[in-house]
C-alpha cells in the first residue's frame, strides 16, 4: 500500500540532504510509506497537479507570439501545452492560437492548429479564411465588435495577416460596424503627473507601477500598469485621468491629484482598492 507524502513530510525529509535511498528508508521507518512505494514518484508532484504547470503555459502563451521552434520543443515534449492559456491580469486571457493570431505569425497558428489548438473567430481573421468569417458574423452579427486579447480588435487582426488575409480585411473593412473604443489623448504632463510607486501593502511585491514603457510589437511607448513580479497593462485612456488596463474594458483605473497627493481608485465592478503614490 502506498501512503502519499504531505507536503510538510516531504519538505522535512528533504532537508536532511541525504541520498534517495537512505531517504525511503527514513520514510519507510516513520510510516510514510510502503515497502512497495517509489518515493521520487511522490516528491517530483506539484501543488498545481493535475493541472498544468503555470510556468510552462505562461512560457507558452509568450514564444507564441514569435518563435515557432520554441513552440514546438515545447508542444513535442508536453502536447496539451499548444491548447496552453494565460490570464494576463484582470481577466485578460490569451491562449497560444491567439498569440500567434494578434502577431499575424501563420506558421505558429498552423502548427497550433495542427496540433490539437482550437480554431478560432480571431485566427480564421488572420490566417484569411474568409467563408470562416463570413459564417460566423452571419451567425453572429456583434462578434465583429467583440475585442480580443489585450482588446485587439478582429479587424487588426485581419491586417496581422498580411496579403493572405486581404480578402478578410476587405470583408471586415466594408460592414462599417466595428467600434473602436474613443480613446482620448493624454498629455507628457497629464502623464508625468501620475507616473510613480502605489503601495498597495507590505510585501515587495505588494507594489503597483505606473510607468512608460516600450511596446516592441507597435514600436511606441505606452502607459503602462505593473504590480511588481507581474507582466504590465498598457492603459488606455478614457479620459480625465480615467482608464482601463489592456483586454479588460470593465476594469477603471482612476488617478486624482490633490496639491501633492496622487490617489489611484481600481475597480472591477467594485473598489477593489484605493492606493496613493509614494
Amino acid at each position: 500500500m502506498v501512503y502519499p507524502l504531505t507536503r510538510r513530510q516531504v519538505v522535512t525529509l528533504a532537508s536532511l540532504s541525504i541520498g534517495l535511498a537512505p531517504l525511503k528508508a527514513l520514510a519507510m521507518h516513520l510510516g510514510l510509506i510502503g515497502a512497495g512505494s517509489n518515493i521520487q514518484k511522490h516528491i517530483s508532484v506539484t501543488d498545481h497537479f493535475p493541472t498544468q504547470s503555470p510556468e510552462l503555459a505562461r512560457e507558452m502563451v509568450t514564444v507564441s507570439h514569435f518563435s515557432l521552434q520554441r513552440v514546438q520543443e515545447l508542444v513535442g515534449a508536453q502536447p496539451s501545452l499548444a491548447r496552453a492559456a494565460w490570464d494576463w491580469g484582470f481577466g485578460d486571457w490569451e491562449d497560444a492560437l491567439g498569440a500567434a493570431s494578434h502577431t499575424g505569425n501563420r506558421a505558429i497558428a498552423e502548427y497550433l492548429i495542427a496540433n490539437g489548438a482550437r480554431p478560432t473567430l480571431f485566427s480564421a481573421a488572420m490566417l484569411g479564411e474568409l467563408e470562416v468569417v463570413r459564417a460566423h458574423i452571419a451567425a453572429y452579427p456583434e462578434a465583429v465588435n467583440i475585442p480580443g486579447p489585450h482588446s485587439i480588435t478582429l479587424l487588426a487582426h485581419a491586417k496581422s495577416g498580411g496579403p493572405q488575409a486581404k480578402a478578410v480585411l476587405e470583408f471586415l473593412s466594408s460592414l462599417g460596424t466595428a467600434k473602436i473604443d474613443a480613446l482620448v489623448p493624454i498629455s507628457p504632463e497629464e502623464i508625468a503627473s501620475i507616473i510613480g510607486s502605489y503601495p498597495i501593502g507590505v510585501g515587495a511585491s505588494e507594489f503597483v507601477d505606473v510607468s512608460l514603457e516600450d511596446n516592441r510589437f507597435l514600436n511606441t511607448k505606452e502607459l503602462t500598469w505593473t504590480r511588481r513580479g507581474t507582466t504590465g497593462r498598457p492603459l488606455y485612456h478614457l479620459g480625465d485621468k480615467v482608464f482601463y488596463p489592456a483586454g479588460a474594458h470593465a476594469v477603471r483605473v482612476r488617478f486624482r491629484s490633490e496639491k501633492d497627493r496622487v490617489e489611484m481608485t481600481v475597480e472591477d465592478s467594485e473598489v477593489l482598492f484605493i492606493a496613493l503614490r509614494s
